[in-house]
């Protein structure tokens, strides 16, 4: 596992994600940690090396 850092759409706050290197496209809902809304997260790796390419997040209303 991986750990990479995005900001809450709704209070700004900076996160702390885990991500699963196994898996290349990844599109999840997680909750905030300070302002309990929940977050939809799309992970995608890089098909060369694994490596994240890509993390965005973004809030229900988007």
């Amino acid at each position: 596992m991986d750990t990479q850092t995005v900001q809450c759409p709704y209070c700004g706050e900076h996160l702390e994600l885990f991500i699963d290197r196994s898996v290349p496209h990844q599109e999840y809902i997680e909750d905030c940690q300070v302002c309990c809304r929940p977050i939809t997260l799309v992970v995608t790796l890089s098909l060369d090396d694994d490596t994240v390419a890509h993390i965005e997040a973004r809030s229900e209303e988007e």
